[in-house]
């Protein structure tokens, strides 16, 4: 009998032997509106990957909040300027640009708000109750954004970065401002059970990490820490996923606790990560969307698919293949990728590996 989604996937991030490459595309919603009927040609042909799509199901133009052209102020008091409807803006108008508003500043109430909107802790757990009883993988989650990006939209980017390089005495109030309000979050999910807590911020540029080993260890990891490894002593996976070149920041990732790391493929290198991080935590690969996804060839499509499961795979698990599909990523490159990770996505254990 095959394994179930939730098994193989448990099996894959523990090096414990699954059957197939855990594999997920995401269209973004500027994706949607651009290709719309040519894209719903594409998915429904690729059953294994978008099990259950139909023609006709996908509402366009259902944009809002941080993906709504215009202007969108999140419950922490960020104001959000966005020019492109399906894409994430950013933050114009800080609440914290001067330290003197920290007097008075208080984030919002976990208990009823997300950063974006509204939650139902009674909803959410039912909803995870039901997830369980089916057999399906249970997943918790913070914002994107939770920690070093929500201090630049508080502060602004600049501000931040001279804080951090001058250690700002003001700085550690507000980390433990945001701090206290993210672990509250990850204790509900914990109280809940989930199988997975999924972390998210982009702490890297093209080349290098946005602050130095060094001043994330001083200010980030603490944070960090007390976050995950509450969550690995529960029993809990821990993902974390970063945009940018992180590669000088891997050993503490895997020191705060991170066992699945979502890093982008060729800004930190393929064999980057296969000599530094294979084997050592899972990678859930984040597919190439500047150049080849969108710009390359079918036969390059695949020869990177191909590459990055020879290299970062094994039968052993580790590797989850995930892909972003953003303008101005044509039909036929969407329709190589799904064929791409098909093809690939049983490699190690249907006779081709080695």
């Amino acid at each position: 009998m095959p394994l179930s989604h939730r098994e193989n996937y448990l099996r894959n991030a523990t090096f414990s032997g699954p059957e197939w490459i855990p594999c997920s595309i995401s269209c973004s919603g500027a994706t949607w509106n651009q290709l719309r009927n040519d894209l719903e040609d594409v998915l429904v042909k690729h059953p294994i990957l978008f099990p259950g799509f139909q023609k006709g199901k996908h509402k366009y133009d259902s944009f809002n909040g941080q993906h709504k052209t215009g202007e969108f102020v999140d419950n922490w008091g960020c104001v959000w300027e966005n020019m492109i409807d399906g894409i994430v803006g950013e933050v114009k108008k800080h609440p914290l640009a001067s330290w003197e508003a920290l007097r008075t500043f208080k984030a919002p109430d976990p208990t009823r708000f997300t950063p974006l909107g509204t939650i139902n802790w009674d909803k959410t757990l039912a909803d995870i109750k039901r997830a369980k009883e089916r057999g399906g993988l249970t997943t918790g989650s913070v914002e994107h954004g939770f920690f070093l990006m929500r201090l630049w939209y508080l502060r602004g980017f600049e501000n931040l970065m001279m804080d951090v390089a001058s250690d700002d005495p003001h700085l550690p109030r507000l980390i433990e401002l945001i701090a206290e309000h993210e672990r509250w979050i990850v204790n509900q999910w914990l109280d809940i059970g989930v199988d997975l807590m999924q972390f998210g911020e982009d702490l890297g540029t093209q080349v290098a990490s946005i602050i130095s080993p060094a001043k994330f260890a001083q200010y980030v990891a603490p944070v960090y820490k007390s976050l995950m490894q509450p969550c690995r002593a529960a029993g809990t996976h821990v993902a974390l996923h970063s945009d940018g070149h992180v590669m000088e920041l891997m050993d503490q990732f895997i020191e705060c606790g991170v066992n699945i790391i979502n890093p982008q493929d060729l800004c930190n290198g393929i064999d980057n990560l296969a000599r530094e991080v294979k084997g050592r935590i899972c990678i859930r690969l984040d597919i190439d969307r500047q150049r080849i996804v969108p710009f390359g060839t079918r036969k390059e499509i695949r020869d990177l698919i191909e590459e990055e499961v020879r290299k970062l795979g094994s039968p052993a698990g580790g590797l989850e293949l995930n892909v972003g599909i953003y303008p101005p990523t044509p039909p036929q490159n969407v329709d190589a990728l799904c064929s791409a990770m098909e093809e690939f996505r049983t490699y190690w254990w249907d006779g081709r590996g080695g």
